[in-house]
């Protein structure tokens, strides 16, 4: 979880690789007319992001349900979203918060090139953010300066039971 342009997509499939697991990226659960919002250059509003988290929670709850674990990359911007994806999931969900400060990601949005993510949205995203509490929230908080491979590391060293992960389960 993080802003956009955090790694999201990166980290997520670079563990999903790393578990077997099956990786879901939150961009492709936007119902078209959110995209076209993006694409000109309005932020999301609550209202926009419901039907999307809903859409992506039900998918991450179906591959989890056929393999045991599964990855997503999601925004996850507010509490209230995380809340509602670990409800769905209906068992215990781990959020990796891919933290960095506004200058570092702008300047990685600076050099992506994104479907409909324009750069100008940037700050309606880390004004949406919500931080999350480690000390309340069950999220992993790791750099976005670190290397990919290191993320999965950590992330994976974290929590017993993916280290013990295989891929026949």
């Amino acid at each position: 979880m993080g802003v956009s342009s955090s790694g999201k997509s990166t980290v997520g499939a670079a563990l999903g690789r790393a578990l077997h697991a099956p990786f879901l990226d939150g961009d492709k659960y936007h119902p078209e007319a959110n995209v076209e919002k993006m694409r000109a250059g309005t932020p999301l509003t609550d209202d926009d992001r419901w039907p999307w988290l809903t859409a992506l929670s039900a998918a991450l709850k179906e591959a989890a349900d056929r393999k045991g674990v599964a990855v997503g990359a999601c925004s996850a911007l507010r509490k209230s979203y995380r809340d509602f994806i670990t409800r769905e999931a209906g068992e215990p969900v781990l959020f990796v918060y891919l933290e960095g400060s506004r200058d570092v990601i702008g300047e990685r949005m600076a050099r992506r090139k994104h479907e409909y993510m324009p750069t100008s949205l940037l700050d309606s995203q880390f004004a949406t953010l919500e931080v999350p509490d480690p000390a309340t929230e069950h999220v992993l908080v790791v750099p976005v300066t670190d290397p990919v491979d290191k993320i999965v590391r950590t992330v994976t060293a974290s929590q017993d039971h993916l280290r013990t992960f295989k891929r026949w389960q």
